[in-house]
């Protein structure tokens, strides 16, 4: 059968098409007609279009998906050797919920989902101050590779995102493949940078996530297991430890950056999302600079002898003596009282006296 065409019948095309074409191979495999799905997905085949970069919406595609789950009985969607029945992911997660922090959960959602298959192993490590999650391909995954080490990264990142209620801001997606045609889609799929025909595929964020505690109960997983598709296919919401990014981001010897636009495009978000992320964190740019402003301060102050004058301008202030007043608001001690206070911490006691 030829490459079949796949019109978009709802909102803006957002997933790759080849995705589409992917599960009906997997039907084609099993002996099974994929045709009354892709309706109900409000979707048509067309065998004269071979366009290898159209795209669908991303709703259409999140309905034939879980049509195909539930009919061919795989969550894989024919990726591996062996299916994975209905309810195999939320078995996974289910396992997970009772993990105190982010990292044994992730570890242990990890190590049972070799239990599922042995045709892939999801591994993740830290290096560094990086996590990253690399994906071991044991078996060939044929035509479906893309659609299974895509799919594989995109769950394993949502599943993360979602125990721990927080939006996991990727550093980078690797992937072992050539770059596909639709290769503009994976910006959406995976913010940060993404590489091809790179030794593994994997993906890397800060760290500092691990730590997040899992959130999540069962009552919140069946709600979940209602729509699933939905935790693969869409980037989650809220970032966590977006104000302490930023923060990062503004105490850096680089500079700090001057505005909104500056700081979204470095976190590669939208400033429209940037600014809904600091409403709902009850916080501000304002508020964040002030803290990266103090900070810095405070470190300069402890760890050199620069004049004064030097660090405010450092810190980003114009002159010593709004410097000065913002320093104090922040400490209640002038930028000179800290500095003497931080000496006399770091002073060597004095040797005792002998005594008879």
């Amino acid at each position: 059968m030829s490459a079949p065409r796949l019109r978009r019948t709802g909102s803006r095309p957002e997933t790759p098409a080849a995705f589409v074409r992917a599960i009906v191979l997997a039907y084609q495999r099993r002996g099974l007609d994929p045709a009354p799905a892709l309706r109900q997905a409000g979707l048509r085949l067309d065998d004269a279009d071979r366009d290898p970069t159209s795209k669908v919406a991303i709703e259409a595609f999140e309905a034939f998906s879980a049509l195909a789950m539930r009919e061919l009985d795989d969550e894989a969607l024919g990726w591996f050797s062996r299916r994975l029945p209905w309810g195999s992911y939320g078995m996974l997660l289910r396992a997970s919920l009772t993990a105190p922090t982010l990292d044994v959960a992730l570890r242990r959602w990890c190590r049972h989902h070799g239990l599922l298959t042995d045709d892939v192993r999801i591994v993740p490590r830290v290096e560094g101050k990086s996590c990253v999650v690399g994906i071991s391909e044991k078996a060939p995954a044929g035509a479906l590779r893309e659609f299974c080490l895509v799919s594989l990264l995109r769950n394993v990142h949502g599943v993360s995102c979602w125990l721990a209620d927080s939006r996991i801001a990727l550093d980078g997606t690797a992937f072992t493949f050539a770059v596909p045609p639709h290769a503009d889609a994976y910006g959406r799929l995976f913010a940060g940078a993404v590489t091809f025909d790179g030794p593994e595929a994997a993906m890397s964020f800060d760290a500092g996530y691990l730590r997040l505690p899992v959130v999540r109960d069962d009552d919140a997983l069946r709600r979940l297991l209602q729509k699933p598709i939905a935790l693969m296919s869409r980037q989650y919401r809220q970032d966590r430890l977006l104000p302490r990014r930023i923060v990062g981001l503004l105490s850096t010897d680089a500079g700090l950056p001057a505005d909104a636009p500056d700081i979204a495009e470095r976190l590669n978000i939208s400033v429209r999302s940037l600014q809904r992320h600091l409403r709902e964190e009850g916080t501000s740019l304002v508020a964040l600079r002030s803290r990266a402003r103090r900070g810095r301060a405070e470190a300069l102050l402890g760890a050199s002898d620069l004049p004064l004058k030097r660090i405010a301008r450092l810190v980003g202030y114009g002159d010593e003596a709004s410097f000065g007043r913002a320093f104090r608001s922040w400490t209640g001690r002038t930028p000179a009282e800290y500095r003497r206070s931080m000496l006399l911490t770091c002073e060597p006691a004095s040797a005792p006296t002998e005594t008879a």
